[in-house]
């Protein structure tokens, strides 16, 4: 058992023992699988390492789930009772709140501020949301009424009667494992939730591809969305994907410009840009133009602090993986050898022990829709600006991608707001802000951005069946 668990100590000094293995029937397994190795990204240390699931190990967790599903421990628990489940559930993430931020922070490299204030709140109310709907959606028309991933998918899922194998993200692990203890905690039947490390290649695929296997749900790159889709077709299971995004942010010549630029800002530079939503492109009215950049250079000056992810200075802490470092610097030569024009950043950043994977805020103009950097997802602090000069212009850049996750639009003028708003291809479109986001509005994208929805009623939706049961009452032939 002892390779099981691991005592550890956060950087800031929350003391706890962390699950390495896998969680099948309420218990930590061991995996036959490699093991996986877990960073701090900002300093590039080994935090620990975590037991990653075979095809046999996916296998046990899926059938174990399954097994659940017919189980009276859950089959026949009243909905009531499910919503309380996940109550309390929230109720215990809440308890340690601080210790789960500090792990998101910890092997994420997002700021312990942004989860705590952000992605904790978030989690909790995800799974709040999902207990108060839990015996609301049964049997009946309901009218329509008007940490953070696993919440997203395993909130409404459990509300409405099913099992889960849940696979974690291989670069960021813990947190999820962690969550595990609180949901034997919580009083879930042993194999209603069931949470697997591993490899996207082995263990991923393994899952999407299970006959057991019902419905997929997946938050990720679009290459890997499309894998998944493929797969997943040959057995013509239910898919949601939440996959990539090239987000615009319009800034018209009547919006509050002060506004523009600290929403601007935040929308592509927070959390590194390691936002599915990010609104990477930004167009801003020709007349403003050079008003709008200036002061935007100047926000990411003054705003975009670099450091590790403990301090309460740090705006920007580093890239989740080396990988992802990598990639974002490769971008950004790219945009250099495309000719565009950097006027913020534009190389790595070092830090004083020349560790950790950080990137400097970097912002590119003079960019054509034909660059690179235009075009591709970065997933990294990667902003280009473009001028417009009309309404129609503005909306067909902003369309001009094959994505269509969010979208922006600053204007002080009601009616264009919603004109504009009503012309995008996008899923989610913010007047006046960027990244808002609220359990109980629907979230997924147009396009290459995905398929389905999530949050909100319509994430019940997307696990549930609709069976019409034909009873003839009288009608003799």
């Amino acid at each position: 058992m002892a390779d099981l668990f691991v005592n550890l100590t956060t950087p800031n000094g929350h003391s706890y023992i962390q699950p390495r293995g896998l969680f099948i029937n309420n218990e930590f397994v061991k995996g036959s699988g490699e093991t996986i190795s877990t960073l701090d990204p900002a300093t590039e240390i080994e935090i620990t390492s975590v037991h990653a699931a075979s095809v046999d190990d996916v296998d046990r967790a899926v059938r174990a789930a399954k097994a659940a599903l017919k189980a009276p421990s859950w089959k026949k628990l009243p909905a009531t009772a499910r919503g309380r489940l996940l109550v309390r559930l929230s109720e215990l993430i809440e308890e340690k709140k601080e210790l789960f931020a500090s792990i998101e922070a910890w092997d994420n490299g997002k700021t312990y501020g942004l989860a705590m204030e952000d992605d904790l709140p978030d989690s909790i109310g995800t799974f709040r949301y999902y207990g108060g709907w839990a015996d609301k959606n049964f049997g009946q028309t309901i009218e329509t009424t008007p940490e953070t991933m696993a919440a997203w998918k395993l909130g409404p899922a459990l509300a409405c009667g099913n099992t889960v194998v849940l696979k974690a993200a291989e670069q960021t692990p813990l947190s999820v494992l962690l969550l595990a203890t609180l949901i034997r905690d919580a009083g879930f039947p042993p194999g209603v939730v069931n949470i697997i490390n591993g490899y996207g290649r082995e263990a991923g695929a393994s899952l999407v591809q299970h006959p057991l296997v019902d419905k997929v749900a997946f938050t990720g790159s679009t290459t890997t969305g499309a894998q998944i889709m493929k797969s997943a077709s040959a057995s013509l299971k239910d898919i949601t994907l939440e996959t990539g995004g090239k987000s615009p942010l319009l800034i018209f010549e009547d919006a509050d410009l002060d506004q523009a630029v600290k929403w601007s800002h935040a929308g592509i530079m927070s959390n590194q840009g390691q936002i599915c939503t990010a609104t990477s492109r930004i167009f801003v009215q020709r007349s403003i133009y050079d008003q709008f950049l200036s002061l935007f250079k100047e926000r990411v000056r003054t705003a975009s602090i670099i450091g590790n992810q403990w301090s309460e200075t740090t705006f920007q802490g580093p890239q989740v993986t080396r990988a992802q470092y990598d990639r974002v610097l490769h971008y950004i030569n790219l945009g250099k050898q495309e000719g565009a024009t950097v006027e913020t950043g534009g190389e790595a950043f070092q830090s004083p022990d020349g560790k950790g994977f950080f990137v400097q805020p970097t912002t590119f103009t003079n960019v054509t829709p034909s660059m690179q950097i235009y075009r591709d997802e970065i997933f990294g602090p990667v902003a280009v600006i473009v001028p417009f000069d009309t309404e129609e212009d503005a909306i067909e850049y902003a369309n001009d991608t094959l994505y269509g996750l969010g979208a922006a639009v600053f204007t002080m003028n009601l009616r264009r707001g919603h004109r504009v708003a009503a012309e995008i291809e996008a899923g989610t479109v913010w007047l006046n802000s960027s990244q808002d986001s609220d359990h109980r509005v629907p979230f997924g994208g147009y396009k290459a951005s995905g398929v389905g929805r999530e949050l909100g009623q319509a994430g019940l939706e997307a696990y549930t069946q609709i069976k019409a049961v034909h009873v003839n009452m009288g009608n003799d032939l």
